[in-house]
């Protein structure tokens, strides 16, 4: 019900009143709780195998992994990739908008279409609202196109998948040829294009992948094109054999709520547990549970930093209310806090001890770890880590601290704000 760039009042009205009542007839799903975590460090042996087991995900070796910043980073390199497929396209997206990169991506894709490349598209039925002009420029043709739990049909609410409505499929994921891989946090809008730092539009972080881990990527795309339409994708125009791209050794987490799966939550708790020296969060939608937020503070009790980068502008004030109401136990426990101040932030990234690092779709809150099918890359590779670490301090420096007198001294319409976000909080 969030994480679209600017919609108009009426948009957020409607979905809002429909998503509330959605969780007020299925209750507010959460992640299942944890009481005891184990006491492990990053860097002992039993750390990768337990990250394994509980992400659901091995560790795969010899990729090599592109940080692109930006749309002026991202998009350029995706539509180059596009335009030289050879047999397969698989995309998948939450937020897929008209505009100018719309068109332009459709058009790259129809290309391909028109060229013989198979080419599958996956859009969120909530997330996406591209004009029907541009979708009819992929369909025309030949691309494959489909809503991942579609509740309306072209005229019609089907009432029996209402209770489907709530678990959208945030993951964003383009795979070529089964051969190279992008995914990250971008939506299609034209509110992504630029370099990070203009008013209203996305900060964002993303990775181009090759490598022999692209068939776990490409295997998330294809779960849920199975569950939407029935359909098996398989054979070596999807799945070729992979060779050595390079040295990064990384993990493509997907969690699945609706299954019952809260990988990237259990990702996220081990590697905050395990940290010695640094924990440095971005993300655009702040609001752990109450365990994450302990283990935060624990973290920063024994002496690790912990920095937390969030907007200081939103697409979605509640949101925003929502975040900042859990500011203050946060401050006054060590945590700093920062809000980006020059554009719309949008990146998820968390790095570790400068040597692990996780980049995907998944927002630090319930919606992400219990409602969301969520996708993000994690890699354990020094010189990426302390790149992203590099990154992390650039953003600092457009930044502003917020302090624990500042948090305390906001004002009374700020408060109520945040008390009318409390009943929502879980859904957001």
């Amino acid at each position: 019900m969030h994480r679209r760039a600017l919609e108009p009042t009426l948009w957020i009205m409607k979905r809002g009143l429909l998503c509330l009542t959605l969780a007020l007839l299925i209750g507010c799903a959460k992640v299942r709780a944890i009481t005891d975590v184990p006491e492990i460090q990053l860097g002992d042996p039993a750390f990768f195998p337990t990250i394994e087991a509980y992400a659901d995900a091995p560790i795969i070796g010899a990729n090599k992994i592109d940080i692109l910043q930006n749309g002026d980073e991202l998009f350029p390199a995706m539509l180059r990739d596009i335009k030289s497929a050879k047999s397969t396209i698989t995309f998948a997206q939450y937020l897929f908008k008209g505009g100018t990169l719309a068109r332009e991506l459709a058009q790259s894709f129809a290309d391909r279409c028109r060229a013989g490349v198979k080419v599958y598209i996956l859009l969120d039925d909530h997330g996406s609202e591209a004009p029907d002009e541009i979708l009819e420029i992929m369909r025309r043709a030949g691309c494959h196109l489909d809503y991942f739990r579609r509740v309306r049909a072209p005229q019609v609410i089907l009432p029996w998948k209402l209770l489907q409505y709530n678990y959208r499929n945030h993951r964003r994921i383009l795979v070529i040829d089964g051969r190279i891989g992008f995914t990250g946090g971008y939506g299609i809008s034209d509110d992504w294009l630029g370099d990070g730092r203009t008013p209203n539009h996305w900060r964002d972080t993303n990775v181009r992948v090759e490598g022999p881990a692209v068939k776990d990527l490409q295997a998330a795309f294809t779960d849920s094109w199975l569950e939407t339409t029935g359909n098996i994708l398989g054979g070596g125009e999807f799945f070729p054999r992979l060779e050595a791209k390079g040295h990064v050794s990384l993990q493509f987490v997907k969690s699945s709520p609706v299954g019952g799966s809260f990988q990237n939550y259990l990702l996220y708790l081990l590697s905050i547990v395990s940290a010695k020296k640094s924990i440095l969060i971005t993300n655009p939608y702040f609001i752990p549970d109450d365990r994450m937020t302990e283990a935060l503070l624990d973290a920063a009790a024994r002496k690790v930093r912990v920095t937390v980068l969030v907007p200081g502008k939103i697409d979605f004030k509640i949101t925003y209310r929502a975040s900042r109401r859990h500011y203050g136990r946060m401050l006054l426990g060590g945590i700093q806090i920062y809000e980006y101040s020059p554009a719309l932030l949008h990146s998820k990234t968390m790095v570790v001890d400068g040597v692990w690092a996780t980049i995907g779709s998944t927002n630090f809150d319930n919606r992400s770890f219990a409602l969301n099918e969520e996708l993000n890359l994690t890699l354990y590779d020094r010189p990426l880590a302390q790149s992203l670490e590099a990154i992390f301090a650039e953003d600092l420096r457009h930044s502003r601290q917020i302090t624990y007198e500042e948090w305390d001294a906001r004002g009374l319409k700020e408060k109520f704000f945040e008390l009318f976000s409390f009943p929502v909080e879980e859904q957001l």
